[in-house]
């Protein structure tokens, strides 16, 4: 019979993990890396779910062995490609029949098969423990435009520790965000996501996140990370104008037409009608970098309305005329005297 583990013997084991959840499931949320050999399509699961609920367990179990026996080999054969070595780490929802049912297959045909104690709710649990875990973080705000993305990503290129929440959501934060970018994951991957990199990182040393809202997209921060964020010492950079707007075209420039008018078009009542109607025929005439600066004037009162909202000052660092590169390097000089801010006070209610 395959050996049942914790989830950090699990996490910590070795082969690849197998989340013989149904299709769906797994795309709802996975453990990272896991891949997906369902023991049941969605349709079979919910054929057995019923069968349980309206006949009973034992009727359910020869219902569930009716439906996988014929794919047994299939499965061993998709093992042997995936585990060369033999040895595998497989999971199901609750740690229960599925992934004991599909151990037991790989078992007789010679692998080594550790099965998640408590199944996937397990990792979910460690999920949000791993989130709630305290470590120090520096916060880089700044308006839309300045390229904090691209200094977080050059930041990580000189080793510093970076959890960039927008690369995780496959957005960038705001109404146009999702442009140019892949499909973005549920909430729950996303912190699926956000876990497995919390978990690495160690020492003394500021983790670095961009300032966000509670939502990137349509992914929602956790709770356990946004508490520590609110709370965390935070960092404006400053850029001009046409910088930034030299920016959002260098990012925007090819998306359609089509994509940025649907974009302005849902700020439409924060932005205002006669504005977006004077953006929307900026991007309609092929004009990016006017539309760009009527929709800044609107994120950026949005930006410092937020400010003052939760009373707090930030201590800006000007990097007008620097490269992200340069930009980078100049923060990690500062950053020992940025840590050493006080803490921000309480948002007003």
């Amino acid at each position: 019979m395959p050996t049942s583990v914790d989830i950090d013997s699990f996490l910590q084991g070795s082969g690849p993990i197998l989340d013989v959840r149904s299709p769906g499931e797994y795309g709802h949320g996975h453990i990272p890396g896991a891949v997906s050999l369902p023991l049941f399509t969605d349709e079979e699961r919910s054929r057995v779910g019923i069968c349980y609920k309206q006949v009973g367990r034992e009727a359910a179990v020869e219902l569930g062995f009716d439906i996988a026996g014929p794919k047994c080999g299939e499965f061993i054969r998709a093992a042997k490609t995936l585990a060369p070595n033999r040895h595998l780490r497989v999971h199901c929802w609750r740690g229960g029949m599925r992934s004991g049912g599909m151990g037991w297959i790989l078992e007789l045909a010679g692998f080594t098969v550790h099965t998640l104690e408590g199944g996937y709710k397990a990792y979910r649990r460690w999920v949000r423990e791993t989130l709630a875990t305290p470590k120090p973080i520096m916060i880089l705000g700044g308006m839309t435009g300045s390229g904090k993305t691209l200094i977080l990503q050059e930041l990580a290129a000189l080793g510093e520790p970076v959890l960039d929440l927008e690369a995780l959501a496959n957005h960038r934060g705001s109404s146009f965000g999702a442009l140019l970018l892949p499909p973005q994951p549920s909430t729950e991957h996303y912190e699926n996501l956000l876990a497995e990199k919390w978990v690495n990182f160690s020492g003394q040393r500021p983790i670095w996140l961009e300032a966000e809202s509670r939502r990137v997209g349509t992914c929602r921060i956790p709770n356990e990370l946004f508490l520590q964020m609110e709370a965390a010492p935070a960092i404006e950079v400053v850029r001009s104008l046409d910088e930034r707007l030299d920016l959002l075209v260098a990012i925007y420039g090819e998306a359609s037409a089509e994509e940025l008018v649907a974009a302005t078009e849902r700020i439409r009542k924060r932005l205002g009608g006669d504005r977006t109607q004077v953006a929307v025929a900026h991007i309609q005439a092929g004009n990016l970098r006017a539309a760009c600066a009527i929709i800044l004037d609107y994120y950026d009162r949005a930006y410092r309305h937020d400010l003052e909202r939760r009373r707090r000052t930030i201590p800006q660092v000007d990097i007008c005329g620097l490269s992200p590169a340069a930009s980078a390097r100049c923060l990690v000089k500062r950053q020992p005297q940025l840590s050493a801010q006080p803490a921000p006070s309480t948002p007003a209610a």
